[in-house]
C-alpha cells in the first residue's frame, strides 16, 4: 500500500480528506475521512462486535483489497499485512532501518552488490509448526517476481536482483541472485550498487509467507489462504468478516521487542461516521477532516486534548497519460496545472489540513527542495499555453478517472474541475470505478487523466521520483519519459555520497516539474483524535508496523 498506491489511511484511520477505502503508494482524491457525514454510527452489539475484552483497541479501518504480501498495491491492505507478516528488515517508530527476521542488518560486499542476511533461529510461523528458513524467503521472493502470481508490484521492488529480468521473462527457472547458503543464511546479489536496496526489502513483496499454504495461489484468486494466513508478524489474523470487521490478536511468540501489549485489535470496516463513533466511545482513534477540524482545534472543545497532528510523507496529484494525445503535450499539461489555485485548496477549502505542493517530494523528506519555486496560480499564462496546445477544443469533454463507484465524487476533485471550467472554459467529466478495477486500469494505461497520490514506502526520494517517474519503471502509470531525468535518477541510485545523491534527485525533480506529467496538488498531514487511555500510539509518516508499541491503560 503504486504500485504502492496508498489510499491514505494509516493504521486504519482516515486522514485529512480521505474516504477509508483502503489506503502503499495510492492516495485518492476523496472526501469523507473522519468527518461527520451525517450518517449514524453502528451500534457495537448490532454489528456483531460483542463486548470489549481487556487490552482491546478498536479502530475504524479500511476494507483491504488483499492480504497477500506479494500483491498489495494499496496502503489499506498494507496496514494489515505489516502487522500479520514480516520480512528481513523493517522500520522502527523513529524510522530507523532495523533487522526483523534477520538477526542484524546485512553484511555487504566491498563492491556493494552482495548482501548476506543471517536469520534468527527463533522465528516461528503463527501456527508454531516450524521455524522460518532461508528457503522460505527464496520461495517468497521468487513468488513475488513470478509472472504467474500476477503481482503488479514484485518487479517494482525486487528488480535489482541479479537474474530477476530473466526469471520474469520466463528464461530462467529461478532468480540467480537469490541463494540459500544454509537454512539460516540468505544471500542476495543485485546488478549494481544501490543506496536503497535494503530499504526496498521493507515492502511487503519481500515478506515471508508459508509456502505450504500458499502454493501457486495468484493475486486475483481472492480469499483462499489469506482468510487464515500463517504469518510471522506481531499479530495474527483472528477473523476477517468481509466488509464488516477484521480482528487481530497478539502473537505471543513474536521475535522483536517490544512484543505486542494489546490483546486484540478490532478494525470496524463499516458503520457510519468514524467521528461520531469516536464521540460515542465505539472506537478509540479517528482521523479528522474539514467538517470537524475547526471545532476540535478550539481550546474549549472537550476533544481538543485528544487532538494530535503530525507529518505524512505523501503527495496528492492529477496524473496525465503522456503517451496519448492531447496529454502528450507539456504545454497542455502545464495549462491545466497553472489554472489550479493550490493555496485556496489547501488553506481555505481544506483548512490547513494539507500543505500546497510545489513539486513531487513532500516536506520532511530528505532531498526536499526548499528553493523549488511554488507552482503559481496564473490563469493568463494557462490560457496562453492552452492556445499554444491547440485551444480548448483539444481537451473539452475529456474524462478523469477516479475511485469510488457509487459514491459522490470527491469534493476536492470537483473544485479542481470547476477551476478548469472557470479559467479555461473546458468541461471535464469524472469517471468512477470500483477501487480494484481503478488500480488495474491505471496500471494498464486505460485513462486520459486520473486522480491519485503516493505515500512513501521508505523515506527516500528514490521511492517517489525513480519508482513513479523513471521511464523504465513498471510503476510509471503516466508513461512519462525524459532521458535527462532518467540519467539523473540512474546516477543518483548508484551515488555513494549522500549530499551529491540528494542534489541529483533535486535536479531531476526540477525537470519533472517543468514537464508536468503530474499536476501535484498538496501534501497531506496526519490529524487525528486518540482517547487518553491509549498509550504509545502514533501515526507514522508512512505505513510501518506500529501496533505492537500501543497499550491500553484503563
Amino acid at each position: 500500500m503504486e504500485t504502492r498506491r496508498l489510499v491514505l489511511t494509516l493504521t486504519g484511520i482516515a486522514v485529512v480528506m480521505i474516504v477509508v477505502l483502503g489506503g502503499l503508494g495510492a492516495i485518492l482524491l476523496a472526501s469523507g475521512g473522519g468527518d461527520d457525514n451525517g450518517t449514524t454510527a453502528g451500534d457495537g452489539d448490532e454489528d456483531g462486535l460483542g463486548e470489549r475484552v481487556e487490552g482491546e483497541l478498536r479502530l475504524f479501518g479500511p476494507d483491504p483489497i488483499t492480504l497477500d504480501p506479494a500483491c498489495a498495491s494499496d496502503a489499506g491492505s498494507a496496514e494489515y499485512i505489516v502487522e500479520i507478516f514480516s520480512g528481513l528488515v523493517s522500520f522502527d517508530l523513529d524510522l530507523n532501518l532495523i533487522p526483523d527476521i534477520a538477526e542484524d542488518l546485512p553484511e555487504v560486499s566491498d563492491d556493494g552488490t552482495v548482501y548476506t542476511f543471517h536469520l534468527r533461529s527463533n522465528v516461528l510461523f503463527h501456527d508454531n509448526s516450524r521455524p522460518v528458513t532461508a528457503d522460505d524467503f527464496k520461495y517468497s521472493l521468487e513468488r513475488s517476481l513470478n509472472p504467474d502470481t500476477q503481482s503488479t508490484v514484485g518487479e517494482v521492488y525486487l528488480d535489482d536482483l541479479v537474474g530477476a529480468a530473466e526469471f520474469i521473462a520466463g528464461n530462467a527457472d529461478e532468480v540467480s541472485g537469490i541463494r540459500v547458503i544454509d537454512p539460516q543464511t540468505l544471500e542476495l546479489t543485485i546488478t549494481e550498487p544501490s543506496a536503497v536496496f535494503v530499504d526496498k526489502l521493507t515492502y511487503p513483496t519481500a515478506y515471508v509467507v508459508d509456502q505450504r499454504e500458499v502454493g501457486d495461489a495468484t493475486c486475483f484468486e481472492g480469499g483462499g489462504w489469506t482468510l487464515t494466513p500463517n504469518g510471522t508478524g506481531p499479530f495474527k489474523l483472528e477473523e476477517w468478516d468481509l466488509g464488516r470487521k477484521i480482528v487481530l490478536t497478539a502473537n505471543p511468540r513474536f521475535h522483536l521487542e517490544p512484543a505486542p501489549a494489546l490483546e486484540r485489535v478490532t478494525f470496524i470496516l463499516s458503520g457510519g461516521s468514524s467521528f461520531v463513533m469516536y464521540e460515542n466511545d465505539e472506537i478509540d482513534i479517528t482521523g479528522i477532516g474539514s467538517n470537524n477540524i475547526e471545532s476540535v482545534r478550539d481550546p474549549n472543545s472537550d476533544l481538543n486534548a485528544d487532538l494530535h497532528e503530525g507529518p505524512s510523507l505523501n503527495v496528492f496529484y492529477i496524473g496525465f497519460n503522456t503517451q496519448e494525445a492531447p496529454f502528450d503535450d507539456a504545454d497542455l499539461r502545464n495549462a491545466l496545472s497553472l489554472s489550479i489555485d493550490r493555496n485556496f485548496l489547501a488553506r481555505e477549502f481544506l483548512l490547513d489540513l494539507v500543505v500546497p505542493a510545489k513539486g513531487i517530494l513532500p516536506p520532511g523528506m530528505d532531498g526536499y527542495n526548499e528553493a523549488l519555486p511554488d507552482i503559481p496560480f496564473d490563469p493568463d499564462a494557462a490560457r496562453d499555453l492552452l492556445e499554444k496546445a491547440g485551444g480548448a477544443g483539444v481537451i473539452d469533454g475529456a474524462t478523469i478517472l477516479t475511485s469510488g463507484q457509487g459514491a459522490t465524487p470527491s469534493d476536492i476533485l470537483q473544485v479542481v474541475l470547476a477551476m478548469w471550467e472557470q479559467e479555461l472554459g473546458i468541461t471535464v467529466s469524472i469517471e468512477q470505478e470500483d477501487f480494484g478495477l481503478f488500480l488495474r486500469d491505471i496500471d494498464d494505461g486505460k485513462f486520459q487523466m486520473f486522480s491519485l497520490g503516493w505515500i512513501a514506502d521508505y523515506p527516500d526520494p528514490q521511492n517517489f521520483l525513480d519508482i513513479k517517474l523513471h521511464s523504465e519503471s513498471a510503476n510509471n502509470e503516466a508513461g512519462y519519459s525524459n532521458p535527462a531525468v532518467d540519467a539523473l535518477l540512474d546516477q543518483a541510485d548508484g551515488e555513494a555520497d549522500e549530499a551529491t545523491r540528494l542534489e541529483l534527485y533535486q535536479q531531476a525533480e526540477e525537470l519533472i516539474v517543468i514537464d508536468m506529467p503530474w499536476a501535484p496538488l498538496y501534501h497531506g498531514k496526519a490529524s487525528y483524535l486518540v482517547k487518553p487511555y491509549v498509550e504509545g500510539f502514533v501515526i507514522p509518516p508512512f505505513v510501518i508496523p506500529n501496533l505492537r508499541y500501543v497499550s491500553i491503560s484503563r
